[in-house]
């Protein structure tokens, strides 16, 4: 339930630049080519035709010199068989270390791959219940007898009454078979929800032997015999009360659609069917979504005071806005001239949320694509629903697939607002830059703002319950106006049929239909529908009633959007009666109007700042090298700023002070990894102390890559433009928080200010990170490279697997490194910083400047 807005920012010049490259390659004529291109495939040429004289030369001088050919054979085996060899020793090693690296992801990888594994292998936080299945297993048998009286008493009907060509529609046999539905995993919400309800969301597979048979129409005969379901099922136990039963509703549905296979039988006489011409499995998973995927849901009451409306259709959680700004690094995927030229891409994007979707513009021949789109959607269950971001190359033939990226909507919830790069999964590189902002749904009109370009300011949500006394068709109603006949004398008069109808909203353009009722004039829809408001001043609701097969109108309803501002609550759940229709027309339905406020984003904890002393003038005149700084770290950046009161840069005057803000205490200082403040002794025993202990399960030998072991500038001295260096070695801004959804705390490196220029170009710098006492390799997390530069822009972010109660006991080491180092005996660290979650609230999260240290180091005041 979205609508796009149409916003469209101003390009760049980059994007005119990528219009003249993608015309000088795809003009057809090898002269338009840049010089570029053409020295690339000179170059290729040359390095083709020098390995031919070099692999043919031999043969020649053994030929000239009256030589064996068997030299040259014997060479060539050696040759290929060293060249195999190593080949395999590489990827024998590479292998090691990727699995060392990224042990987690590849066991899950592989594992997945192999066995079809439950999720509470996969997820920490999904619970194993093996009591619900065995529940499950002893009821199943009812449930068949359940499932048969429904399908023979009320969807065997509702099947003859879909079309004149299924009116002899008849189930013959209905067996759900012996094995019964399984449930994988199970995940309980208590803490992120309101107190008066419970989430539970259960993964779902049923693989099953059902056996049911229908007869269509003599001797034309259709059925299923066996089918496959998986998928996950939330159920929500609202709202908690203080009687028996405890609970007043279950409302269950699936928050996407799950996944569905069919064996069918009678497939011959199927075919020879028009009604079931077009029946797969997409259809039955349109009717399942219809009845049980989000917005639709299925309740069962289980007090009477609880409302079925309410329960089947409640308010969303609130409305998201997506802006999609721009990609960055991108797969290139076009290729020219048999893929001698590699090419770029040409990249858009889809943007879903459930069942609506957008895709943006094509940008061409671009890798650092540029949209400044926006989107906006209506969520209703967050945690829970996801954003899914696909980036796609455009091509002729199909479309290649350059990168995905999935992100809970509750995480968006919590934080109100996020503006930064996200990293694009399924590929080897690329990124999405996305800016997310939450609304909240409120009642209140002095709130009410037009959006600039365009964008919704208010939420329409419609409850569609029923209709009475609808004519059959557009006739009855002339006939009625023109004779003045009161609709129970016409009745009496002429014996009419009950017409199949549905009805379509409108607001504008944004056009909503109905599901189909059929042979009634008292149709029953109970659907519920979403519209974004622009103007609430001249938009209003269109309803129209019409027959599904001739639509043919049978009746509509125009209402104005501000007669809602006037009212309680700024609903309205009424019967209105219907215009163009029968004289007691009416139909029933609820529209309440929200309006959308943006809320400010949880207050951030700031640790106690460094005192202010005298700024230095050549720490803040940061020249030409400052880079420009992306929304994401001027908006993450802003509330570190504000609180010191003063944009400059601050610095403390003693280096103990520094060392306590920055959580550095006394007593880990002479264990810390590397510390060059124990003493000589421990520097010189081979103690796992200056070594970084490696995991003993590896893969990697006892001989390979010994220098993974440990970092083999721990326990050096520093260089000496470091040791003699008087000031300060820069700020480093970090986030942290913890997901508490997810069980994982999330590191964002954003930036770094004033580093120490290890050279005249600036510096080669990243970032290290150990959620300390892990300091193996594998537990090792670093940012990449940023180069000649001494204020680098990181935005990587970091997850580690760990309960909240465990990770405020632990602590956080980071250090900011010198990719060249001036000595292989020389350290590589250019500032330091150690940051105890004890003393923090993670659940609230904290962004920060750090400055950046180096114990044992004096600098000036």
């Amino acid at each position: 339930m979205a609508s796009a807005g149409g916003q469209m920012y101003p390009s760049g010049p980059a994007e005119g630049a990528g219009l003249a490259e993608s015309l000088s390659l795809h003009g057809g004529s090898t002269e338009k080519l840049s010089s570029s291109a053409v020295n690339r495939i000179l170059m290729e040429f040359l390095v083709y035709f020098g390995r031919a004289v070099f692999v043919f030369y031999p043969v020649y001088v053994t030929g000239y010199l009256g030589l064996s050919i068997s030299w040259v054979l014997l060479c060539m085996v050696m040759v290929t068989w060293w060249k195999k060899n190593r080949q395999w020793k590489d990827v024998r090693i590479g292998t090691a270390i990727e699995f060392v690296d990224n042990e987690t992801h590849l066991v899950h990888k592989e594992l997945g791959n192999a066995l079809q594994m439950a999720s509470w292998v996969h997820f920490p936080d999904v619970e194993k219940v093996d009591w619900v299945n065995k529940v499950l297993e002893q009821a199943w048998p009812f449930f068949g007898m359940y499932m048969e009286k429904l399908l023979k008493e009320n969807i065997q009907p509702a099947v003859r009454l879909s079309s004149p060509a299924l009116k002899t529609f008849t189930f013959t046999k209905v067996h759900f078979g012996h094995k019964p539905l399984r449930i994988t995993g199970m995940k309980a919400y208590t803490h992120e929800v309101d107190q008066r309800e419970v989430i539970l969301d259960m993964n779902i597979c049923y693989e099953g032997d059902a056996d049911i048979d229908a007869v269509v129409k003599e001797p034309i005969t259709a059925g299923i015999k066996g089918l496959k379901l998986t998928g996950m099922l939330r159920v929500i136990l609202e709202p908690l009360i203080g009687d028996a039963p405890l609970v007043g509703g279950v409302t269950f549905f699936f928050i996407r659609r799950p996944t569905l296979a069919i064996n069918w039988t009678g497939a011959t006489n199927l075919l020879d069917s028009p009604a079931f011409s077009s029946l797969s499995e997409e259809t039955i998973m349109d009717i399942i979504a219809s009845l049980m995927v989000l917005p639709n849901r299925m309740c069962v009451p289980l007090i009477d005071q609880v409302k079925v409306d309410q329960m089947r259709f409640p308010l969303p959680r609130g409305v998201v806005r997506v802006h999609l700004l721009e990609a960055r690094d991108l797969v290139a995927k076009d290729t020219y001239m048999m893929g001698l030229v590699k090419g770029k891409s040409d990249p858009y994007a889809t943007v879903r949320v459930g069942n609506r979707h957008f895709k943006s513009k094509t940008v061409k021949e671009n890798l650092h694509p540029k949209w400044n789109e926006v989107y906006e959607f209506v969520v209703h269950e967050a945690p829970g629903q996801e954003l899914e971001v696909e980036l796609f190359d455009e091509d002729t033939d199909k479309d290649d697939f350059i990168g995905k990226y999935l992100l809970d909507l509750g995480e968006v919830k919590r934080e109100k607002e996020m503006d930064q790069w996200f990293p694009l999964e399924g590929v080897q590189n690329g990124e999405v830059h996305l800016k997310l902002q939450w609304f909240a749904l409120r009642t209140d009109p002095s709130q009410l703002m037009e959006s600039p370009g365009g964008l919704a300011c208010a939420m329409l949500a419609v409850y569609l319950d029923n209709a009475s006394d609808l004519p059959k068709d557009h006739s009855e109603i002339s006939e009625h106006h023109k004779h003045g006949k009161h609709a129970r004398e016409a009745r009496l008069t002429k014996r009419t049929a009950a017409p199949n109808s549905f009805v379509e909203f409108s607001v504008d353009n944004d056009v909503q239909k109905s599901k189909v009722v059929y042979a009634s004039k008292d149709p029953v829809w109970e659907e519920g529908f979403t519209f974004f408001v622009h103007n609430i001043k001249t938009q209003q609701l269109t309803m129209q009633v019409k027959e599904s097969e001739k639509k043919t109108q049978l009746g509509i309803l125009n209402l104005p959007l501000n007669r809602l501002l006037n009212t309680s609550n700024m609903t309205l759940d009424q019967r209105f009666p219907l215009e163009r229709s029968g004289a007691n027309s009416q139909i029933k339905l609820k529209a309440t109007l929200r309006v959308l406020t943006m809320e400010k984003p949880p207050p951030k904890i700031i640790l106690n700042p460094p005192p202010q002393v005298k700024k230095q003038g050549s720490q803040t005149n940061q020249g030409d090298n400052v880079p420009e700084s992306t929304p994401s770290a001027a908006t993450s950046s802003s509330p570190a700023q504000s609180s010191n009161n003063n944009p400059a840069v601050k610095f403390s005057s003693a280096p103990r002070a520094a060392d306590s803000q920055n959580g550095l205490n006394e007593d880990y200082l002479p264990q810390r990894r590397g510390s060059f403040l124990a003493s000589d002794t421990n520097r010189s025993s081979p103690s796992t102390s200056n070594m970084r202990r490696f995991d003993s399960h590896s893969l990697l030998s006892e001989n390979s890559i010994a220098s993974s072991r440990f970092d083999l500038s721990d326990g050096a001295q520093y260089p000496e433009a470091i040791r003699n260096h008087q000031g300060s070695f820069g700020e480093i801004h970090l986030t942290v928080r913890y997901a508490t959804l997810r069980k994982k705390l999330v590191v964002l490196v954003d930036a770094c200010r004033n580093l120490f220029p290890c050279s005249e170009n600036g510096t080669d710098s990243y970032v290290r990170l150990y959620l300390l006492p892990d300091q193996s390799w594998r537990h090792r997390k670093r940012t990449h490279v940023k180069k000649r530069t001494v204020n680098p822009v990181f935005n990587d972010k970091f997850e580690f697997d760990v309960s909240l109660q465990e990770v405020q006991t632990r602590k956080l080491d980071v250090a900011v490194k010198n990719n060249k180092m001036f000595h292989i005996r020389e350290r590589k660290d250019i500032g330091m910083v150690m940051i105890d979650f004890s003393q923090l609230d993670l659940a609230k999260g904290i962004t920060q400047w750090f400055e950046l240290t180096l114990p044992g180091l004096k600098k000036s005041s």
